[in-house]
């Protein structure tokens, strides 16, 4: 896989924008490390979101 398909592939988790471009958040999941992404508005609403692989819920 490119780093192009990489990036058309990131998806907030919170909300499911395309954050390809845009002034997003990358983080490890606190429990099993996977890696989240969330778009600016949901970091700045303070919007939940939960791991897709383990099912941890953050804020």
């Amino acid at each position: 896989m490119s780093t192009t398909d990489d990036r058309e592939a990131r998806a907030c988790v919170s909300c499911g924008l395309n954050i390809a471009g845009t002034n997003a958040a990358a983080f490890k999941c606190p429990d099993c490390g996977q890696q989240i992404y969330r778009c600016a508005k949901c970091r700045k609403q303070s919007n939940l979101y939960e791991c897709p692989d383990c099912g941890f819920t953050g804020p």
